[in-house]
């Protein structure tokens, strides 16, 4: 690997080090290429969340992301285009989950307020969805169509705590990803979610999505027995830990409002020794000092 290759994937690196904690510490721990090609994915995955989140702090638009990607081999200015093209050649990645991710985003354009939970679903798949299939070919070595399927599902599962944690982040911008069906069918009305009224008919509704994550996370991860060890691991590390989050929500009565679920850095040392454990999984010494203090 030349220099050049290194700098542009050490990039990558450090955009999901700042990004997320959970999934640097826990794909951190793949061996390479894997490692490195996860990092690849979340650099770009991010740009086209703050193309369309954090326009004026993003280096491109989302038009111009999907031209970028449409003539990938001749895309130049910025580290991401050749970590994509390296990404390209090391895995047997193709450019649909990458359109479809872009297609998500482009409906926050739009679609700021979901009436149906087929919508809701639909939104899931395309912003989340997407990025399970994305991994799938870094990760496993031959995925087949139930173990592409089970990606999908934790990726949904996913983005449903992400849904569920940014609930006030995501009213003060004008938007509400709680379908208006399932609001309905708990006695929750647009004007009590405008309010941030947190009561036991909003409980009930993010404990049915919890259920739906939590039953998308399982299903998601009973086909993991076919990954290579450490990339198992890897994947029960990083959805373990995002749906802890659901816990620490249900521990303070789904007041999610103007309070930001996180897991402790106790809940989440134990959640990495039990998964230790139960993929007999021993990390290097520096590796496992790093982990116990996230």
């Amino acid at each position: 690997m030349d220099r050049s290759l290194r700098n542009v994937l050490k990039a990558c690196e450090m955009k999901i080090k700042e990004g997320s904690t959970t999934f640097y510490k826990a794909f951190g721990l793949l061996p390479s290429p894997r490692r490195e090609a996860v990092f690849v994915l979340y650099a770009f995955c991010r740009m086209i969340d703050d193309a369309m989140d954090e326009p004026d702090q993003s280096p491109y638009t989302l038009d111009e992301l999907s031209l970028k990607l449409q003539h990938l081999e001749q895309a130049e200015g910025h580290y991401i285009w050749p970590a994509l093209r390296w990404l390209f050649d090391a895995f047997p990645l193709t450019k649909e989950p990458f359109w479809r991710q872009i297609e998500g985003q482009r409906l926050d354009e739009h679609l700021t307020r979901y009436e149906t939970m087929e919508q809701f679903e639909q939104y899931c798949y395309l912003v989340a969805g997407t990025v399970g299939e994305m991994l799938l070919p870094v990760l496993h070595d031959s995925p087949d169509p139930s173990v592409i399927e089970a990606g999908i599902k934790i990726g949904k599962a996913m983005q449903i705590v992400n849904i569920i944690r940014d609930v006030g982040e995501d009213q003060t911008r004008g938007r509400r990803y709680i379908p208006l069906e399932l609001m309905r069918a708990h006695g929750y009305t647009e004007q009590e979610f405008e309010q941030g009224l947190v009561n036991e008919a909003w409980a009930g509704i993010v404990r049915e999505l919890s259920l739906q994550a939590r039953q998308w996370f399982d299903e998601g991860l009973s086909q993991t027995k076919g990954y290579p060890r450490m990339s198992a691991f890897c994947v029960e590390l990083s959805s373990r830990m995002y749906e802890a989050i659901l816990d620490d929500v249900a521990d303070h009565h789904s007041e999610v409002f103007r309070r930001r679920a996180y897991v402790s850095a106790l809940a989440k040392l134990t959640i990495l020794q039990r998964l230790m454990k139960k993929h007999g999984v021993a990390l290097p010494g520096q590796e496992a000092k790093e982990n116990a203090a996230v």
